[in-house]
């Protein structure tokens, strides 16, 4: 729920840099317009206009900031801001456009031009992506803060693992400052000047991502300032198709990725009562790929967020106009072309789904799922990312990964660090075998109080992570203690252990070598517990000492992992419910949304039987039979969900419906949806209706006395098109 009122619904969104234009007016209920250039007022009102409701977003760390890099706006240049790199080099979103230091000067000039924003009535400031890499930290920009934060001179973050992860530190806490310090003046602003109270949201990746691709962002430090109303997750295709390893085999895997990255997100604002919307795009920054490339993919990230329930708000695309009317490489490779009519279709059906999800909760959980499994996940991953070059080297493995480029073009060393591993190795198993595996924000165990109370079995390293208060230990040992089974993975082996953090800067009794033996310590088994388990309370500890990138390389690696879950559930008496699948899925209302998992031993399709519409198919077939094979997904709507009602009613459409009538021998409603699309609309009637028309044109109709639905389609409006059926 929102810790502000708002003036109208705001289920579902997208975000567009150009003026209003009718083939990609998607009907959603607000529109995030991009930037802030000159022409901003002009395009505020165009949108407007159509009837949305507005918000502003734009960068927090690159864009088009020309006239502050040059001296336009206060008359100093300011490329001194730039992020850069050990050997000089600025990290560049573009031409002229730098990824920026986060400086008070700067969040002073985004300041003043977000104010034009709330001048001309945005409801909402989205400030995006706050992003530090970790490749940089050489600029005289940071070298500056870094001696006003420590009181000490710079040291290269290459240097050691201590200087990269209090340079990373730093990064983590100005974006957090800058992020603050405009939300906090917007809304000052905004109440003085116009009495009126300016949502803030940061829309950014996720931990997961930002980890894996090496870049530093506040993250959960987010949820603990004051004035932030929420975020928008931004998981997509390019950022879940970065290859990871699982049994030794490095590949793509949109779906698990996808699945992991909502579920860390999910968990970002699970009981805070911040705003989340999940972020989908039906294409990828990369434009390489086929159109059928962007399709599988799609469908894979959606249903791997509308498995994570407890968020009903979506941004349905960013950039439509890219979608809609950009031109993409046919399959041959021979050209291009531009979005084929059926996907065109399903786009808008699942954007109008999304936007009716709200309505409908979970149904009770399947009970042929093992739940309440969590791994641990802490802002702290993002620190140990950095290059470190070992004394005697010349040369590291930097390099820049953001999925714009394919990851073959990386070295044999780039990519092993890309994988990521350590975390994969324990997740990758899970989620293959079926079990609806959790990201936990390690960072919300001290901050929110019962937020372990969900979880049964917590998987837990400091291999590739550390804890950045003891308190956390705390917490962990009493869910313990009442209960809950803790698998430690971690061979000791990871240079991060010896930062200059808390768990080593006491004195006496107090300094450990790692933060591992606080953690036993706290639970009463000891600094150095042998491998193996051990009770505490009435739950235990499952000790393994191994590091958990070698889990990833091989088959015995993943069956460690699952075995290990197995046994912790026995500890608890509960070794029914350890139960693995060939497929996920969840029952949401109406929305029936499953993925058949691959890469497992049982290859067979996953075969459902009922009567359901296929919403990944622009003609809404009605099915009694859907079989998928490994890897694949679907999004059914169920028709056996309600029963038939004593008037007609719409299913599921590919566009906004409003204004339903039903009267004697007749039912009508207004569609609304981008122009130049055809539209499906799926509807229940009595009876085979005698004639439908579009816009008052009779148009041709199918009806399936079998379901006792009719499918009508007919081009798309954005100001609606009405729609007549007549018995």
């Amino acid at each position: 729920m929102s810790r502000r009122q708002k003036g109208s619904p705001e289920w579902t969104g997208f975000q567009e840099s150009r003026p209003y234009g009718p083939k990609y007016d998607l009907r959603t209920d607000f529109v995030m317009v991009y930037g802030i250039s000159e022409d901003l007022p002009d395009r505020i009102n165009g949108w407007k206009q159509a009837g949305y409701t507005i918000h502003l977003m734009t960068g927090v760390s690159w864009g088009e900031y020309q006239d502050y890099l040059y001296g336009r706006f206060d008359g100093h240049e300011h490329w001194d801001e730039a992020q850069t790199d050990r050997k000089g080099n600025h990290m560049l979103h573009g031409k002229d456009i730098p990824y920026m230091v986060p400086t008070i000067s700067f969040a002073e000039y985004l300041a003043t031009h977000i104010k034009r924003a709330i001048d001309c009535g945005v409801e909402a400031i989205h400030m995006e992506e706050p992003e530090f890499w970790a490749a940089t930290g050489y600029s005289d920009a940071f070298k500056r803060e870094w001696i006003n934060y420590y009181g000490e001179d710079w040291i290269p973050p290459h240097s050691s693992p201590d200087a990269q992860y209090r340079a990373s530190k730093l990064k983590a806490m100005m974006y957090y400052r800058a992020l603050d310090r405009i939300c906090s003046q917007m809304k000052e602003y905004s109440l003085v000047t116009y009495g009126r109270t300016v949502r803030f949201y940061v829309p950014t990746h996720s931990l997961i991502n930002y980890t894996q691709w090496r870049i530093i962002s506040p993250e959960a430090l987010l949820v603990s300032m004051p004035a932030c109303d929420g975020f928008i997750a931004q998981i997509w295709t390019g950022t879940a198709r970065t290859p990871n390893v699982y049994k030794g085999i490095r590949r793509e895997r949109t779906f698990e990725t996808a699945y992991l990255e909502y579920g860390i997100m999910q968990e970002l604002t699970r009981g805070t009562g911040r705003e989340m919307w999940f972020l989908h795009d039906p294409i990828e920054d990369n434009p390489g790929y086929s159109w059928s490339d962007y399709r599988k993919n799609y469908k894979a990230t959606v249903v791997a967020s509308l498995l994570h329930p407890e968020v009903s708000q979506y941004e349905v695309c960013p950039w439509p106009r890219r979608v809609f009317e950009g031109s993409y490489p046919n399959e041959d490779g021979n050209g291009k072309e531009k979005i084929p009519g059926d996907y065109a279709t399903v786009l808008l059906t699942v954007m109008n789904v999304l936007r009716d999800l709200h309505n409908h909760e979970e149904e009770n959980s399947d009970e042929s799922y093992t739940t309440g499994i969590g791994l641990c996940l802490a802002n702290s991953a993002m620190y140990q990312r950095g290059d470190v070059i070992a004394e005697g080297q010349t040369e590291g493995v930097e390099f820049k990964y953001d999925g714009t480029a394919t990851s073959e073009e990386l070295s044999a060393e780039q990519q092993e660090l890309l994988d990521w591993s350590a975390f994969y190795g324990l997740a990758l198993p899970l989620v293959k075998s079926g079990i609806p595996l959790r990201p936990l924000q390690f960072d919300n165990i001290l901050t929110f109080p019962g937020y372990l109370d969900n979880y049964r079995v917590l998987l837990l390293s400091y291999e590739f992570m550390k804890p950045e208060h003891p308190g956390i230990h705390q917490v962990i040992s009493q869910w313990v203690r009442e209960g809950g089974v803790l698998i430690y993975v971690g061979d000791g082996s990871d240079p991060f252990h010896a930062v200059s953090e808390w768990w080593n800067s006491g004195s006496g009794k107090r300094i450990y070598d790692k933060p591992e033996e606080h953690l036993f310590e706290a639970m009463g088994i000891g600094r150095h517990p042998e491998e193996g388990e051990h009770q505490v309370g009435e739950g235990a500890v499952l000790l393994q000492r191994v590091n958990p990138t070698d889990l990833s390389r091989s088959s015995a690696g993943a069956k460690q992992v699952r075995e290990s879950v197995q046994r912790a559930l026995v500890i608890r008496g509960e070794s029914d419910d350890y139960k693995e699948s060939n497929l996920l899925k969840i029952k949401r209302g109406p929305y029936l949304i499953v993925h058949a998992l691959d890469e497992i031993d049982t290859q067979r399709p996953v075969v459902l039987q009922g009567l359901y519409v296929d919403l990944f198919e622009a003609d809404l077939p009605v099915r009694r039979t859907i079989e998928l094979k490994p890897g694949e997904d679907c999004l059914l709507y169920d028709l056996n969900f309600t029963k038939q009602l004593d008037t007609s009613e719409i299913v599921v459409s590919s566009s906004r419906i409003r204004d339903e009538l039903w009267e004697e021998g007749r039912f009508g409603f207004i569609s609304e949806s981008p122009a130049n699309m055809t539209v499906s609309t799926l509807i229940r009637t009595l009876a085979k209706p005698l004639r439908i028309t579009a816009g008052g044109e009779q148009v041709e109709f199918h009806h399936d006395p079998d379901s006792g639905t009719v499918l009508v389609r007919y081009p798309g409006i954005p100001d609606g098109i009405e729609i007549i059926l007549k018995w």
